[in-house]
């Protein structure tokens, strides 16, 4: 195996930089959004926030003495959602100015054309081309970009698969099957995994059961198109 041929070591995004120009103003923004607090320190000129988007495993860092970037000057940060509609009315909820759902005419990120944005979701409904974008107190750009389904190669195999006891796994499978007998009642019919699958996955990565169903439905609606009866 040659030096290129060789795995590459891990290395995964972990912090975004922004710069703004009051911080309580800034941390209380991103609290609103329920996004979790990790650290809040202060010494002397310094002081240092790190706030988390709910299901993130990157984070954003702001404060004092932090950077030298204009508050402000972020641009383009983009949030994934799986469901762009439902995510920016959340936003909306919380008091937040959101922008219409909008897609690029020459495809994602591409400002390189004369009015590269237009109204309205992608045409045809895929992933990764549909927007909303919104901006913090100091005007720090988000962009929420929906993905449903990823395409091939853009999720890594993780070489530590995480490891969950049998008796927890049994828990869960019952778990998932008492909500899902509600669901297999009210909807068309389907096939059983495909309900349990983006309810497990959802589970393991944090959401609350009540939420795991929730991405369940919205999947089996939006990319099997199963209905309620």
């Amino acid at each position: 195996m040659t030096e290129l041929e060789k795995v590459p070591f891990d290395m995964k995004l972990e912090v975004v930089v922004l710069g703004v120009s009051d911080v309580d103003r800034a941390k209380a923004f991103y609290e609103n959004l329920g996004w979790r607090l990790d650290i809040d320190i202060a010494a002397g000129d310094f002081r240092g926030v790190q706030m988390t988007p709910h299901n993130s495993e990157a984070s954003i860092i702001f404060g004092k003495g932090i950077t030298s970037a204009k508050p402000g000057s972020a641009h383009s940060l983009v949030l994934a959602v799986d469901d762009i509609d439902a995510a920016r009315n959340d936003l909306i909820a919380r008091g937040v100015d959101v922008s219409e759902v909008f897609h690029y005419a020459g495809g994602p990120f591409n400002n390189a054309v004369e009015n590269p944005r237009v109204g309205g979701r992608d045409p045809q409904g895929r992933s990764y081309f549909s927007f909303a974008s919104f901006e913090d107190p100091d005007g720090n750009d988000w962009l929420l970009q929906e993905i449903q389904t990823r395409l091939p190669g853009r999720e890594w195999k993780s070489a530590r698969a995480l490891a969950t006891d049998v008796a927890t796994l049994v828990e869960l499978l019952r778990e998932t099957a008492e909500h899902h007998d509600h669901y297999e009642k009210t909807h068309a019919e389907h096939h059983w995994s495909d309900w349990y699958a983006p309810y497990l996955s959802a589970r393991q990565n944090g959401s609350s059961p009540e939420e795991a169903a929730t991405a369940a439905d919205r999947y089996m609606e939006k990319v099997l198109h199963v209905l309620p009866r």
